[in-house]
């Protein structure tokens, strides 16, 4: 399970522990006892070929054509992610020991954070997110401390460095062809009418896929194996019971024609903000362009709809006054994602002028009928309205943590599950983005064993 620790401030997830749950098994070729299997296999790829010869001390060896009556049973490549990616042991910036979480929480002196604010002006903004730290503060502190606590009894955390690996492999550098360069010129491709082609392309043991086939239909693997897909040269790993689209916000058409609807719709969009705009790693949206988004058509009766924002309290106020109303969503919570070390220490300090440790997640519901709403009341249970989700951080910019287990028990089990703007897959969900197959790179994973 990805929860390691449960209570009532929250959860603590393991992050790296869901995506190696997620089932990434290849079934490579049929090995038989006593035969040799001869691999004829590019990097990341797995075309094999077999044959059997016994060599039973002067019995004659039986050629490729002979007949031999064995059993044969398949194996299976596993392959597990960098766990370097979230190898967080030391804050990005250290915290004042007075703020750090072994000592009990210390009340927020807003006059002193002023102090050293005091030779530049506060503008609006800056106030605005004092003002709404001042009053989450104590939520998140105790609330992850508590968490931490558990976590250092059950040996997920370590307190001090002793304990920590000191092993550093070379992680990947850059990797991908361009997901987004590739939905962009998908724009060029020539339109393929409707009743030419199905909704959606079932993964079998063929792993090459036709670009125009991927950017326009849902892709699904509807097995209980891992696959891979090879886009543009590239090899990505699908988990088994996934589907996805890859695309840009002007092509969601094939995301419609899936004809499904979603019990549970988790939307991480791509906020504008003055780092995105100096960094240039992805192109961001307007406010406009989000609210054009189809959830209205893409969500179940009483759909549980969750959208991360960034700690900017214009796009808080966005979602909570403008976006959730313009798609019949009513807001019922919000919940905070903390990021620490394997200490257990905010990645940031908890007070800082800057960067904050956490993030918010906005919830709602879909507005549907009396009826409808008794009935969703009946199975799952209300969403309370504050919680913690406390993780160590990917060192991958955007690899937000799994929501699952957390969102559970406030959803019918079995029930549809999308996730928009994704940059990875999870099993039992449908995910879409123009980045959408981003950290299911190979590259990403390390080939474990063989089976």
């Amino acid at each position: 399970m990805s929860v390691v620790q449960r209570l009532a401030a929250g959860w603590l997830v393991d992050h790296l522990s869901f995506i190696n749950q997620c089932g990434y098994e290849i079934c490579d070729s049929f090995a038989c006892p006593g035969s040799v299997t001869l691999k004829t296999s590019t990097e990341g790829c797995h075309a094999t070929s077999a044959f059997a010869a016994t060599s039973s001390g002067d019995g004659p060896i039986s050629g490729p054509g002979d007949a031999i009556e064995t059993e044969c049973k398949p194996t299976k490549s596993r392959y597990v992610f960098h766990e370097e990616f979230f190898d967080v042991s030391k804050p990005h910036i250290a915290a004042a020991p007075e703020e750090q979480l072994c000592q009990e929480c210390p009340g927020m002196n807003l006059t002193e954070v002023k102090k050293r604010k005091r030779k530049c002006v506060l503008n609006q903004g800056e106030r605005d997110a004092l003002e709404y730290h001042s009053k989450i503060r104590k939520l998140i502190w105790e609330g992850t401390s508590q968490l931490v606590q558990e976590g250092l009894k059950s040996g997920f955390l370590h307190c001090g460095t002793a304990e920590l690996s000191c092993q550093k492999n070379v992680l990947p550098g850059h990797i991908g062809c361009g997901l987004a360069e590739l939905c962009e010129m998908a724009k060029q491709f020539p339109d393929v009418s409707e009743s030419c082609q199905q909704a959606v392309h079932v993964l079998h043991d063929k792993t090459s896929i036709a670009e125009q086939d991927l950017l326009s239909r849902v892709t699904e693997n509807s097995s209980n194996c891992a696959k891979i897909v090879v886009l543009m040269g590239q090899k990505y790993l699908v988990p088994p019971k996934s589907s996805f689209l890859l695309s840009d916000i002007s092509c969601l058409q094939p995301l419609l024609n899936y004809k499904k609807k979603y019990d549970a719709i988790v939307i991480d969009p791509p906020w504008e903000n003055k780092s995105v705009k100096r960094s240039n790693r992805y192109s961001y949206l307007s406010s406009w362009q989000i609210k054009q988004i189809p959830v209205p058509a893409l969500a179940a009766p009483n759909c549980l709809v969750v959208t991360w924002v960034t700690n900017r309290q214009k796009h808080l106020r966005f979602v909570k006054d403008e976006l959730y109303p313009h798609w019949s969503v009513k807001m019922l919570a919000e919940w905070h994602w903390v990021k620490i070390t394997r200490t257990g220490e905010f990645v940031f300090p908890l007070d800082s002028l800057h960067k904050k440790p956490y993030e918010v997640l906005v919830l709602g519901r879909v507005k549907g009928g009396q009826k409808e709403a008794l009935r969703q009341s009946e199975d799952v249970l209300p969403i309370p309205e504050h919680k913690l989700i406390v993780s160590i951080p990917c060192s991958l910019h955007s690899h937000k943590p799994p929501l699952t287990a957390v969102l559970a028990e406030f959803i019918k089990p079995d029930v549809e599950c999308l996730e928009l703007f994704a940059r990875n897959l999870q099993p039992g969900w449908t995910s879409w983005g123009n980045e959408v197959l981003k950290f299911q790179h190979i590259d990403y994973f390390t080939l474990l064993q063989n089976e």
